[in-house]
């Protein structure tokens, strides 16, 4: 029986469709009258490990409540990225991202956990957050609770 030919590698395109970037590009809050929340879930961040080279993965959370301006999410997906091949302890990268995410938004607050998988039985999880001088958030609103699908007290 003859074997089939592997198929022909794709060639690399001379631009692709993406790459990393450190540049995060924001747009104007639709509501900037309004504290709202906005979080971003970044289930496969790496880099590595500036002494040994080896991969370091992390689960981010983002949490934010932005001002005048909000990071436009394909510029974040990026710019996580563009840590993938850079060593970097886990404090000082969490602690650098919410200085870059500060720098392009001025937001009203930012915090970032980061969740660090397992590295020599030790899982490291670093928050890092930043609040605007003179914001406070609005109390929190308690709400009744009801039992799923009754809608009675």
């Amino acid at each position: 029986m003859a074997r089939s030919k592997p198929a022909p590698e794709r060639a690399k395109p001379a631009v692709p469709p993406t790459v990393p970037s450190k540049a995060l590009q924001v747009f104007a809050n639709p509501a900037p009258q309004r504290d709202y929340a906005i979080q971003f879930q970044a289930p496969e961040f790496t880099c590595r490990c500036p002494l040994t080279g080896q991969p370091d993965f992390a689960h981010f959370t983002i949490d934010m409540v932005a001002d005048e301006l909000c990071v436009e999410l394909k510029s974040l997906k990026l710019y996580l990225w563009s840590y993938r091949d850079e060593g970097a302890f886990h404090e000082k990268v969490t602690n650098d991202i919410v200085d870059d995410i500060v720098k392009a938004t001025k937001p009203r607050f930012v915090r970032l956990t980061a969740k660090w998988y397992v590295r020599g039985g030790i899982y490291t999880n670093v928050v890092a957050e930043y609040r605007q001088k003179g914001w406070k958030p609005a109390p929190r609103v308690e709400m009744p609770a009801h039992a799923p699908g009754t809608g009675t007290l």
